[in-house]
């Protein structure tokens, strides 16, 4: 038996997944590392944190297994998106990881405005000035650590720190390198222009591949450090949110899945680059060769339903933990008993500010519609509602772009919820699929592994054979109908409050 091994390097933990051919995740191990917040806004992790992560989860997985590491056929990578890894000549991180949720590079999205234009930044990079991207980590660590600067021969993203240690290797993929905010996406390389009016050396840049080309081997160190047999093939593979579309079958136009975690992200595959002139979503290469992506993400989905069972919720926390089930279970049933639309109580999920499609740090959540009628019950339905309205919007502005949305899948933690699956298929207007097992992007990155290794023919023929999807809930055009209403008023809130959230966040 052939193995594959898929590695997911997360925000709080790195998880190694080692699959046999068929798909059948054979051993799972996840290690843990801190998040260090050196002032309030920041956040950074330690790279050599990750490497260590990484050997334990692969020398643990291989044990658990019984599995001889000549049987690893190839090593897929994924991990979290837009963190900046500074090397210098010898190969040494020069410091801490800027991770994608740190917030100090406000001015430098701005700059970046001013030097590129804001609408010349989205027509070669797809995506309007975006402080979470790695382009602005990198002018942030020009204007403040000049010197550091200087001494950076590589500049990489988190995964292809990885690589790194594993093959010896300097490469990116074309997945997560979309996220730097440096990539002529439509053409699926590096951006001489942007480059050049951020005074960035495009030699301190990666070779870009795509996702399933094989990058390098696993060298003698690494093999030692990890279990892993020397020579090993390592494949590009992908950024999280690519690799989960590849685990959960995304890879052909007309699919998307969507992610209730505590964001809520949605992610289609389309065949053409598609650019959406406001910024109102995310246009990144996808990890199937020759395709694009639209990628929304909503920043509280879960979030909001986890805020209200913490802020509200107590009774059924309590009666959940004495019946030995899922609070949010009780929750769900308590929504069911509201009607669609709860009431005329809609609820705006804007607790962290807001990404897709509002770009927007300053709105804040909003329960609209309340009165002295409405019960907890009726708030749970409406925060449900709320965050499935986000969702269906993004999926709008993807149509009007011309991307199609035709299936969805879901996944993640809210996605157990039959009721929430239920709302977007209805909003969506096409059938919501889950996973029989949802491994993520551990998965994608073992699928693009096997390609590489050629074991499959390609990504669509692997996804076939390694996914396995459960039922579907069909939409419901009564409730499509009954639904639209509440949308339309739900999309006008945000307009007719945008000034308003300014205000407030000025006070």
């Amino acid at each position: 038996m052939r193995y594959l091994l898929g590695v997911d390097l997360g925000t709080s933990g790195t998880k190694t997944v080692l699959f046999d051919e068929t798909g059948r995740a054979a051993a799972s191990h996840t290690a843990e590392y801190p998040m260090l917040q050196p002032q309030n806004g920041w956040a950074e992790q330690r790279p050599e944190d990750w490497y260590a992560a990484v050997c334990e989860g692969a020398r643990a997985v291989l044990c658990k297994a019984g599995v001889r590491a000549a049987d690893v056929v190839s090593v897929g990578l994924s991990g979290q998106m837009h963190g900046l890894v500074m090397l210098d000549e010898r190969g040494q991180a020069l410091r801490p990881c800027i991770l994608w949720c740190d917030q100090r590079t406000g001015a430098q999205a701005e700059r970046m405005k001013a030097l590129v234009g804001a609408q010349r930044l989205i027509e070669l990079t797809a995506n309007p000035a975006m402080a979470g991207f790695t382009a602005a980590k990198i002018l942030w660590v020009q204007e403040h650590e000049p010197a550091l600067y200087a001494r950076c021969r590589h500049i990489l993203l988190p995964k292809d720190y990885i690589r790194y240690r594993l093959t010896g290797e300097i490469a990116t993929e074309v997945s997560d390198a979309s996220g730097t905010q440096l990539m002529d996406v439509a053409h699926r390389c590096w951006s001489r222009e942007v480059l050049e009016r951020l005074s960035i050396d495009a030699a301190l840049l990666p070779p870009v591949y795509e996702s399933p080309e094989v990058t390098g081997r696993v060298h003698a160190q690494a093999a030692q450090d990890t279990g892993l047999m020397q020579g090993t093939p390592v494949v590009g593979g992908a950024a999280d949110n690519s690799a989960a579309a590849v685990g959960t079958g995304v890879v052909r136009a007309g699919t998307a899945f969507t992610t209730l975690g505590t964001s809520g992200v949605v992610y289609a595959i389309s065949d053409d680059v598609s650019i959406d002139p406001q910024g109102r979503i995310h246009t990144l290469c996808a990890s199937v060769p020759g395709k694009w992506t639209a990628m929304s993400c909503t920043l509280a989905a879960g979030l909001s339903l986890r805020w209200l069972r913490d802020a509200c919720c107590e009774g059924e926390v309590q009666r959940a933990a004495q019946a030995g089930v899922d609070p949010y279970v009780l929750m769900g049933d308590m929504a069911a008993g509201v009607p669609l639309g709860a009431d005329r109580l809609l609820y705006l999920p804007y607790l962290m500010g807001e990404r897709c499609p509002h770009p927007d740090p300053d709105c804040r959540g909003v329960f609209f519609g309340l009165s002295a009628m409405h019960t907890r019950a009726h708030l749970v339905r409406a925060v449900m509602e709320g965050v499935a309205y986000s969702q269906a919007e993004c999926v709008e502005v993807f149509r009007e772009m011309g991307v199609p949305v035709e299936r969805m899948t879901a996944c993640g933690g809210g996605a157990r919820s039959p009721l929430w699956r239920q709302m977007l298929a209805d909003l969506y207007g096409c059938p919501v699929a889950t996973l029989a097992v949802d491994e993520g992007p551990a998965l994608g990155a073992a699928i693009l592994a096997g390609v590489g290794a050629g074991v499959y023919a390609d990504v669509a023929e692997a996804a076939d054979a390694l996914v396995r999807p459960a039922g579907a809930q069909q939409p419901d055009a009564a409730a499509h109908a009954a639904y639209q209403p509440y949308f339309a008023l739900y999309k006008r809130l945000y307009r007719d409050l945008r000034e308003d959230f300014t205000a407030l966040a000025r006070l």
